[in-house]
């Protein structure tokens, strides 16, 4: 494969996605950044809108500082080309012409979260100036056509990957990490409640480590998709999610369950279709709050497992999308250039035409 070379001479200007108030978001010319200490400058090439992106343009994450003011342009899910690379960048093995993935998380580096591997933990949470950033969430993001970024954040890819399939690293490895904490073991049933590209991709890791089957839940066009791509589903608008899955399970339940909705009672089904013993894996992020089973998971030993970002999964996920074990280009559904983004953010939010991952592309014309 013949290496992305970047479409253009760096200007001092470029166009990026500001939102100016919630819900308020335009196209504006703005200023190219520079590559600071051990950052690097990228040609973006495609970024994936988020479910959270959708809350924080909606304004739903205020509270939580994201983001902690306007003007602000978003985007966390994104590959693209380095153009620049800022004081030590090069020493550390990164230059101009290397085809990256970039994700959200940027730990300090040096407090103990970030010393045992944990960085999505950061103690120096929002705290730029000790070297935390959180892209996209409340440092910029990378809906831009440059992005600048710290080394921590940006994974290089493979010949054998394209661009496109990189902006899905960062969902990838979260899918990954969510697995992992829920402990999948060969063998195990396991039930993913949400069958977006979220879910899609979390189902797909439970194959890659070993479950044996894997009901996907959930209601509308998505649930062919699922069906299309190996696993069982349930539609919840038709039947009882839980009831559902112990049908499929010898009235047992799974052994592991996956909530990517964070909807409504979705945490608490999630819990309800998971036989004794058995784990939860939350991803998504609730906006409000849910009644769990408290004394079911204490008398049965249940494990419950809050899942936060993606921390060393990127390393893991690169092979396995690129060597086609992990399928994005089925939940990659639509493309659109930057100047479209309107567009673009209806067909993700109003879930238009089948959509399931939306890409933008800030420096197509």
């Amino acid at each position: 494969m013949t290496h992305y070379s970047p479409a253009r001479a760096i200007s001092s200007t470029m166009n990026a996605l500001v939102l100016l108030g919630p819900n308020d978001f335009e196209v504006n010319e703005v200023t190219v950044p520079e590559a600071g200490r051990h950052e690097v400058l990228c040609e973006v090439h495609s970024v994936a809108i988020c479910g959270t992106d959708k809350e924080i343009i909606s304004g739903n994450f205020l509270k939580k500082g994201w983001p902690r003011g306007y003007p602000y342009t978003p985007g966390h899910e994104w590959s693209g080309v380095i153009v620049a690379a800022g004081e030590g960048a090069a020493e550390l093995g990164f230059h101009p012409g290397d085809r990256v993935a970039g994700t959200a998380h940027d730990g300090c580096g040096y407090c103990r979260m970030c010393a045992i591997g944990r960085y999505n933990l950061c103690e120096n949470y929002g705290h730029e100036e000790l070297g935390h950033h959180h892209y996209g969430h409340y440092s910029t993001g990378a809906m831009r056509q440059y992005h600048n970024t710290s080394i921590k954040s940006v994974f290089k890819i493979p010949d054998s990957m394209t661009l496109e399939q990189a902006a899905l690293v960062d969902a990838s490895s979260i899918a990954l990490h969510a697995v992992k904490r829920a402990g999948v073991q060969p063998g195990d049933v396991g039930a993913v409640i949400g069958p977006g590209a979220q879910g899609l991709l979390a189902g797909q890791a439970a194959f890659l480590l070993g479950a044996s089957r894997v009901i996907m839940v959930g209601r509308g066009e998505r649930l062919k998709t699922a069906e299309a791509m190996g696993f069982d589903v349930i539609d919840n608008s038709e039947a009882d999610g839980p009831e559902g899955v112990r049908e499929l399970t010898d009235g047992k339940g799974a052994h592991f369950a996956i909530d990517t909705a964070a909807r409504g009672t979705t945490p608490a089904d999630a819990v309800a279709m998971t036989r004794k013993g058995g784990r939860v894996a939350l991803i998504g992020v609730p906006l409000e709050p849910c009644v769990l089973p408290l004394q079911r998971i204490v008398f049965e030993e249940m494990d419950l497992f809050g899942v936060r970002a993606n921390p060393g999964t990127c390393e893991e996920v690169i092979p396995l999308i690129s060597e086609g074990k992990m399928d994005v280009d089925t939940v990659t559904t639509h493309t659109f250039p930057l100047s479209e983004f309107a567009a673009a953010y209806e067909t993700f939010t109003q879930r238009l035409d089948g959509a399931l991952k939306v890409l933008i592309q800030p420096n197509t014309r």
